[in-house]
């Protein structure tokens, strides 16, 4: 009987645990094997990002730790900044124009600005923004291959660089779940 339970509990937990995991990085169809592992992993993480905040209401989106903090909703807002930076710094080799600027460096930057700017939104308001930028990101990897992945751009690879954008929403991922155990 106590191997049973303790089958069961194995069993259970393997499930409730891997509910959320992806079982492998694979490119999706259209997308040259390395860029395509980089969609994948991109995409999955994006989807763990999301899963702490997606059903937040005002008060959590507008969250702040503390008076230095950004709340859940600019974080977001930042991801797809960034990930709008790497867009241009490695499909057309600068960094933003003025228009760009105007319209992420704020959300790129975040502080105080960001925390008297960026609140009383929903969080599908910044969601939906990186859904936009994801979009456009996958939609201009499509048209690259893999040799393209191993080009530099100033000092970096394209590969490394949206590495980069990769372990830079890590990082976020981290901090959103912190915050919103701390709500």
């Amino acid at each position: 009987m106590r191997n049973r339970i303790q089958i069961l509990l194995l069993v259970t937990f393997l499930s409730t645990s891997c509910i959320f995991a992806q079982s492998e990085i694979k490119p999706p169809k259209g997308y040259s094997n390395d860029i395509g592992n980089m969609i994948s992993m991109l995409d999955n993480l994006k989807k763990r990002v999301e899963r702490h905040v997606v059903n937040l209401d005002q008060e959590g989106t507008d969250f702040l730790l503390d008076e230095d903090a950004n709340s859940p909703g600019a974080i977001i807002y930042h991801l797809a900044a960034t990930e709008a930076y790497y867009q241009v710094y490695t499909f057309e080799k600068r960094g933003f124009n003025a228009e760009e600027r105007e319209k992420w460096d704020t959300a790129l930057n975040l502080g105080s600005k960001a925390r008297a700017e960026f609140k009383n939104k929903p969080i599908k308001y910044y969601i939906d923004i990186y859904d936009e930028v994801r979009a456009k990101t996958k939609e201009l990897l499509k048209t690259k291959d893999d040799k393209w992945f191993k080009k530099k751009v100033r000092n970096m690879t394209m590969h490394w660089a949206w590495f980069h954008v990769m372990e830079h929403q890590a990082n976020h991922m981290g901090q959103l779940a912190l915050i919103t155990k701390r709500m």
